[in-house]
């Protein structure tokens, strides 16, 4: 592709499948740069047009480059997988403040830090009250980078983001190992996003979402955990899992599978229409049907 000196940059944290999604977009616009730790994908990135560049957020010595790299930075990377406090982005702020280039940051978020909330539909007006080490992480990393946006007068886009799901994120295995689900009346809503139109809903927030802006990135779905999994199963010819109460279930999984299960709520998508964002799968069901 023939680049021009005028296009501009744009930084890539984590660049995993939705970030490989959004490249073959990006590319045609910007100068794109992906952050990886990942060296077998180096050749995958050149490929895509992007520029790859080698460096690890538990690491702040090799993240000394970035300082001047972009104007526009997409935070994909998850936090460190322990403590209250999200490391990563605190390293990764850090060193882009230090050449003062970036104007919009999109961070990916999670549903998870609503915690339970009954089943209800909320929407970001919500108050966070995360009920496990990772959704705290999330709401440590938001706070963190909206004390920096308003510190150096960034647009900072929170996108909160709940199960993420594809052709190849499906629950196939855990179908064919025969994990239960909750009987209906103990089970929990759960809420979905396709990568492609998270990866879509990614850059359109870059450029029309209100700075400092927090937005719920769910598709339209309205479905029970269990609920889901039956509609899988069904488009896999998989059975359907057994169904079993709560303190059955506790007896037959992780602690973290069992944290998934624990926390019931219905995501308000409302705010996608501040930007005008068309979903290619509004709801789980008609991408399995379009399979």
């Amino acid at each position: 592709m023939q680049r021009h000196f005028n296009q501009p940059r744009l930084l890539i944290v984590g660049c995993g499948d939705v970030g490989q999604r959004m490249l073959p977009i990006l590319v045609k616009s910007h100068k794109v740069y992906v952050l990886t730790t990942q060296t077998e994908k180096l050749s995958l990135f050149r490929q895509a047009g992007a520029v790859p560049l080698y460096g690890n957020l538990d690491d702040s010595s090799t993240l000394h480059r970035l300082s001047q790299i972009a104007d526009t930075v997409i935070h994909l990377a998850p936090p460190n997988p322990s403590g209250e406090s999200d490391l990563r982005t605190k390293s990764l702020i850090q060193s882009l403040s230090k050449g003062g280039r970036v104007r919009r940051f999109i961070y990916i978020s999670t549903t998870g830090v609503y915690g339970d909330c009954g089943g209800q539909l909320i929407s970001e007006t919500r108050p966070v009250q995360p009920q496990n080490l990772r959704a705290i992480r999330r709401v440590d990393a938001e706070k963190q980078l909206r004390a920096w946006a308003t510190q150096q007068g960034i647009s900072v886009v929170i996108l909160r983001v709940p199960g993420i799901y594809a052709g190849n994120r499906l629950p196939v295995e855990r179908l064919q190992k025969g994990t239960a689900a909750l009987i209906a009346n103990e089970d929990v809503y759960t809420n979905h996003i396709h990568a492609d139109d998270l990866a879509r809903l990614t850059i359109l927030a870059m450029y029309r979402a209100s700075p400092q802006r927090v937005i719920n990135a769910c598709d339209d779905s309205d479905l029970k955990m269990a609920d889901y999994f039956d509609l899988v199963a069904n488009k896999m010819n998989l059975p359907r899992p057994p169904r079993v109460d709560k303190e059955t279930l506790k007896t037959m999984v992780s602690p973290q599978l069992l944290s998934f299960m624990q926390e019931s709520r219905r995501i308000s998508n409302a705010r996608l229409q501040e930007i005008g964002f068309k979903f290619l799968y509004p709801t789980v069901q008609d991408f399995l049907e379009q399979m």
